[in-house]
């Protein structure tokens, strides 16, 4: 279970929508869950290149890690010596029926040519025993019944003294005697499983002692105790699978009790931590005692002797406080929507469930034996060993979401094929063969079956589409070359339809590279600086998907390469407007050499008056052209006045009064398409209140608010019933210009006589991407 370093203040409950708390611009500074700078270094390179000298603090530590390393690999090594120095017979044993036991194999050249018989005892010089099935079963902790285990311990105790004995007569069926003499086994003897199995255990004990010493807190050291109690249980598992007859006198009256108290223990340390982590809770402090004080009064008891039935008294508590964990994280998640409460929750829900599952398929079969406790050790096995590795896991969460997802689907889908083998020959008296395959089919049935909504639950998925992510990056590209500025709040807005998390906003902290914090829980994206050179600080996520799951490293990198396609979009626009900027002020002053030169000719050539007005007109026309197409942009307001002054100009001449109004609440530059798009549409309207609604009167408004520009151009002339004019080139042309800018037109009936004609265009910073009108 993830931990935090840090707590936060509890929040109420008051029926409303959850809302993300303040996100303190400092958190990279603040140490992850389980020690930044150990287990997640792309959060503390400035604080490593800040000198090379360790701090006398870290100091310590590393001396306190490198002996805990030491004793915990002399441990195991010390295990290793004596199981190696182990007395034992070199064969392989199997259950037979009644309750008996068979020679399986053996490499002793003597023992082979007993395969298959059963044996009737074992004969030493002070003691003689008869095993039974029970002297089969490795381990203690998962037998049911009080009086079977001890039956169970006390033969494996004399079987132990037997192969101590130099020679032993083994007395198989039929009277057939054979003197054997047990052997150390040494280190080659021992199964692969047990090296395994013990390489596991030290590698989670190590990281617990490195999760609590890189920063010391109670929230790490409840982790440490989790995967201290579960590398125990995966040494004692290891034990467990590298022997056969021979069993260590301390194993067998230790392994009951021992793992009894880890899983007790292991439950415990996860309801604290469930308490604390990714939240403080409200009386928080009092749950945990009471799941302490519980645990403790569990031990005390099986201590003394007084507690009747134990293994029904472990698997229920161990159940019950799993159980009570994944309500904490209920409750955390309702206070609070974190992700890895969210994420937290559903991994414990796979395990817990699976326990639950294999605790009732272990009851319903325990009127059956010998079979059932082997499969239990084996599913036991599955279920301690996935634990194991999410604890591994869970201090790289951002890192390895995939990887515990798949963990867990193991997890789950084996213990679900144990149990129902289980159940199969306990219930139905089918074969051991029979059974297994058919467990095995229906759980990779259900496997299949549910693995895509399984995915979904456990990590979710994001929504925007790539045709979306598309048009936005190519919009963002557009409106960044107008307003660098607006470049933090265009990506936040991007990342939020991408990420859709409940929190973003822009801090001043700057980043070499997207980061995501070692929980998962919040990223920071660098703001490219597309256009000019100044800092724009980075861009500060939290909670993915409303709280539903964490970020990952896969975000980071799909994250960095969205800024570099934005930065290339950026580019390639950048070099396509240059190129477009130099064919037009060649064509602008190509019109002004050749054809305005023609045209200031023809004017003083006019032959009358009415032609030396048109050609003047004209040129005025020219002029007004070329100026905008020398100039790459312009300011709303300039752009105005010269409307303003070209439709006076023609409206004057047609004598026809203009009342214009300019309102506005900012001065946005205007680039070419939209100056080109509106000198026409204006102009258009203007020749059409001219020529076809012989008005006397144009009013021509505009007011530019919250980035979106309004036009209405209102007309005393003859026109009717505009919804059903047929549109040519004049309004058609009007109608596709606003389109290609992304707004909208309409034509009504003014009052009391007249067409008013409504254009709406959002301007660039609200803008959809616009293309060059014809």
């Amino acid at each position: 279970m993830a931990i935090d370093a840090t707590g936060t203040p509890p929040h109420g409950i008051d029926g409303a929508e959850p809302s993300a708390p303040e996100i303190p611009d400092n958190w990279l500074d603040a140490r992850s869950p389980h020690g930044g700078s150990w287990l997640d270094p792309g959060l503390n390179q400035s604080e490593r290149r800040a000198g090379s000298q360790l701090p006398r603090w870290l100091s310590w530590r590393i001396r306190l890690l490198v002996l805990v390393a030491l004793l915990g690999a002399l441990g195991v090594f010390a295990v290793t010596r004596e199981l190696a120095r182990l007395p034992d017979l070199d064969a392989t044993w199997r259950a037979g029926p009644q309750g008996r036991i068979e020679l399986a194999s053996s490499a002793d050249p003597r023992l082979q040519q007993h395969d298959g018989r059963v044996l009737e005892a074992i004969v030493g010089k002070q003691t003689t025993l008869a095993p039974d099935a029970s002297v089969l079963q490795r381990s203690s902790r998962w037998v049911i019944d009080d009086g079977l285990r001890a039956q169970s311990e006390a033969a494996k105790e004399r079987l132990a003294a037997l192969l101590a004995e130099p020679r032993l007569s083994l007395h198989f069926a039929d009277g057939i005697v054979d003197d054997v003499a047990p052997r150390p086994r040494g280190l080659g003897g021992l199964p692969t499983l047990y090296w395994i199995l013990a390489a596991l255990g030290l590698a989670l004990y190590m990281l617990g002692m490195i999760v609590v010493l890189a920063q010391p807190s109670w929230n790490n050291l409840l982790y440490a105790v989790m995967a201290c109690c579960q590398a125990v249980n995966l040494l004692f598992m290891a034990i467990e699978g590298s022997l056969e007859l021979t069993q260590p006198q301390t194993f067998i009256r230790l392994d009951m009790p021992v793992r009894m108290a880890l899983d007790l223990l292991t439950a415990a340390a996860m309801v604290s931590a469930a308490c604390r982590h990714p939240r403080r809770l409200p009386g928080g402090r009092w749950i945990m005692l009471a799941a302490w004080c519980a645990v403790a009064v569990l031990l005390g008891l099986a201590q003394m002797g007084w507690l009747p039935a134990r293994w029904w008294w472990v698997q229920g508590s161990v159940s019950m406080l799993g159980v009570l964990s994944i309500g904490l994280l209920t409750w955390s998640y309702r206070i609070e929507p974190h992700p890895a409460a969210l994420m937290l929750r559903r991994f414990g829900s796979v395990m817990a469930g699976t326990w639950l599952l294999l605790t009732a398929a272990l009851a319903a079969a325990d009127a059956w034996a010998p079979a059932p406790q082997n499969v239990a050790a084996i599913g036991s096995m599955i279920w301690y060993v996935s634990l194991a590795s999410l604890l591994l896991l869970v201090p790289f969460l951002a890192r390895s979401q995939l990887v515990m997802r798949e963990f867990a689907l193991l997890a789950a889908i084996s213990t679900i094929a144990t149990s129902l083998d289980l159940l199969f020959v306990a219930v139905f008296a089918f074969s051991q063969f029979a059974s297994l395959t058919l467990a095995l089919f229906i759980s990779l049935a259900v496997y299949a079956g549910a693995r895509q909504w399984i995915l979904n639950q456990l990590l979710g998925s994001s929504m925007l589409t790539t045709e979306r992510m598309f048009e936005q990056l190519y919009r963002i590209a557009r409106e960044v070359e107008v307003r660098p500025e607006r470049t933090p709040a265009l990506l936040s807005q991007l990342l939020r339809d991408l990420f859709e998390p409940m929190e973003a906003k822009v801090v001043g902290r700057e980043s070499a590279a997207t980061r995501v914090a070692s929980d998962g829980s919040t990223m920071l994206v660098p703001v490219p600086v597309l256009v000019g050179d100044a800092a724009a600080g980075s861009v500060m996520l939290r909670f993915a998907q409303h709280g539903r799951r964490l970020f990952t490293t896969e975000d980071a990198r799909l994250t960095d390469r969205i800024v570099e396609q934005l930065r290339r979009a950026v580019a390639f626009d950048r070099a396509v407007e240059q190129g477009r900027t130099e064919e037009r002020l060649r064509l602008a002053q190509d019109l002004h050499d050749d054809i305005g030169a023609r045209l200031l000719t023809l004017m003083y050539k006019a032959q009358s008056p009415e032609m030396e007005d048109y050609v003047r007109h004209t040129l005025q026309d020219l002029k007004t052209l070329t100026r905008g197409l020398a100039k790459s942009d312009q300011r709303l307001s300039h752009a105005a006045a010269e409307w303003k002054a070209d439709l006076t100009q023609r409206l004057t001449a047609a004598q026809v009064a203009l009342v214009w109004s300019f309102n506005f609440d900012d001065d946005p530059p205007l680039s070419v398409v939209y100056w080109s798009a509106l000198t026409r549409v204006l102009r258009e309207l203007a020749s059409n209140a001219i020529a076809h609604a012989q008005a006397e009167r144009l009013e021509i408004v505009l007011v530019l608010a919250k980035g979106r520009l309004d036009v209405t151009v209102i007309d005393d002339g003859h026109g009717r019933d505009p919804a059903h004019w047929s549109h040519g080139l004049g309004l058609g042309g009007v109608r596709k210009r606003v389109k290609q800018l992304g707004g909208e037109v309409e034509w009504r009936e003014a009052a009391p006589r007249g067409i008013a004609c409504h254009v709406k265009v959002p301007l660039p910073s609200n803008l959809a991407p616009a293309t060059q009108p014809r």
